[in-house]
């Protein structure tokens, strides 16, 4: 009895260990190309709208196909559906590698962005399978969004370190031995989930989806160099929002719908989606601005920009930890509101920064940016947990996610088409990129303060 108890026990933390390794390799591809964009423009000679796509291209996959992966693993199992993730992903990794054209790294960015979609909704739900009993689940789920935290920190500098070593396709190629090692020890030690055969896809729901958010990102990534009145512009423009207004109809109607719509019935449900893509919106348009900025105004090395990215990355870690304190004590309210306050802070002082401002000039707005979004980012998903029912969960985490990759996917749009390399002053473009960063977020802070009439205690609010 004992042996099989310690057997299972390690099965579970293996199984936790894979998924965990899944989750890496997806949030390490969301900075760490970054800091490749000019070795990139300059291997493929490519032009600044090419290069946005890079970076946009898997995070609009990911985005749009985030709701329909939670319902794939409830129909086939997490197990299944995370094991094919995990493999698309790795195989597209190693052909962005290998890629010797844009549009070949361009539709291999692609495939990236379905593989972390299969991925990110099935290892939870397996981390759940694994871990059945309520505290070693919550444990779990905590090693298992930290090591994402730290993913996304370290990505710049991982990928500058990479990139002066061994040149801009070393980013893509290191998922490989940790994509195959996650394949395996899934295959080996996570247990599978129970299967729902009811569950229908809503295909019509998410082709208007991907149709909408590929037509709002290619009007967004296009305005930089046509202008936002040109015909094709209006027209991707025109197209997302025709889509988007046919998606609710859709699924307004639809029995199982991809997006069901009572959620946002639920205020805490409003205002954690607002703000979850206000954040992203800004730290995503942050990093790709400032990752040309250094290499193409301070002409730094990859290594060089993955350093400066430092003060504002290495802090996630410490500071969701401290968020999880504050919520507990003072409510989630709080942390949501001061960390948007706090990035603000950071995004107006990045309107004085030049080309030749020394580091700290530089260093302390991005520790503000780091910090504040780091606070925040842990109590958009506590006020979810709290107001949304047991069964609404899963499609609710969903919904938060999405709403933070559209931010993200509108941020490196925006902030690209204002600081381009061929313009003459980068620190210009730059200016104007984190004052409408102050905009949004100060404008997202606004919901806070209306949207959330409570403080969001976890003790007197509870999950209405």
């Amino acid at each position: 009895m004992l042996r099989s108890h310690n057997s299972s026990a390690r099965s579970s933390r293996l199984a936790l260990l894979a998924t965990s390794l899944g989750f890496v390799i997806v949030c390490l591809d969301v900075t760490v190309v970054n800091v490749a964009l000019a070795r990139i423009r300059d291997s493929l000679a490519i032009n600044s709208t090419a290069l946005e796509w890079v970076v946009n291209a898997y995070t609009l996959a990911f985005a749009s196909l985030l709701l329909s992966a939670g319902a794939l693993a409830d129909r086939f199992g997490a197990r299944r559906v995370f094991i094919a993730g995990l493999a698309v992903f790795t195989c597209a990794s190693a052909t962005c590698g290998l890629s010797g054209a844009t549009a070949a790294l361009i539709a291999s960015r692609v495939l990236q962005g379905v593989g972390a979609a299969l991925c990110v909704p099935s290892s939870l739900a397996l981390l759940g399978a694994a871990f059945p009993e309520p505290h070693a689940r919550a444990k779990a789920v905590s090693i298992w969004a930290g090591t994402a935290a730290l993913a996304l920190g370290a990505g710049p500098l991982v990928g500058g370190v990479l990139v002066d070593r061994f040149g801009w396709p070393a980013i893509f190629l290191i998922n490989l031995p940790i994509g195959i090692a996650g394949i395996w020890l899934t295959v080996a030690h996570a247990p599978d989930t129970v299967r729902r055969a009811g569950r229908r896809i809503d295909l019509p729901g998410q082709t208007l989806a991907v149709i909408s958010l590929a037509a709002l990102t290619y009007a967004v990534v296009e305005s930089g160099r046509r202008g936002w009145t040109s015909a094709t512009v209006t027209a991707g423009l025109a197209v997302a929002v025709v889509t988007g207004a046919l998606f609710v109809v859709v699924e307004a109607r639809h029995p199982q719908p991809l997006l069901p719509l009572t959620l946002f019935r639920n205020a805490a449900m409003n205002v954690s989606a607002i703000t979850g893509l206000s954040l992203n919106f800004g730290y995503y348009g942050l990093m790709f601005a400032m990752s040309l900025f250094f290499q193409n105004a301070r002409h730094d090395t990859p290594l060089e920009t993955g350093l400066a990215f430092l003060p504002m990355t290495a802090v996630v870690t410490v500071a969701n930890v401290v968020s999880g304190t504050l919520t507990a004590r003072f409510g989630y309210r709080l942390p949501m509101a001061f960390g948007q306050a706090l990035a603000a802070v950071g995004y107006l002082a990045l309107v004085f920064v030049q080309a030749d401002s020394n580091a700290l000039a530089v260093a302390l707005p991005l520790l503000a940016v780091g910090v504040g979004v780091a606070l925040a980012v842990p109590s958009i998903n506590t006020a979810v947990l709290t107001h949304v029912g047991p069964s609404s969960i899963g499609i609710a985490s969903g919904v938060l996610n999405t709403a933070r990759q559209i931010g993200g996917v509108v941020g490196v749009g925006v902030f690209g088409s204002l600081v381009r390399p061929e313009l003459n002053d980068l620190a210009e473009g730059l200016h104007v990129a984190a004052m409408l960063a102050v905009v949004v977020t100060l404008s997202s802070l606004l919901t806070v303060l209306l949207g959330l009439r409570t403080s969001g205690s976890l003790v007197t609010d509870g999950a209405g």
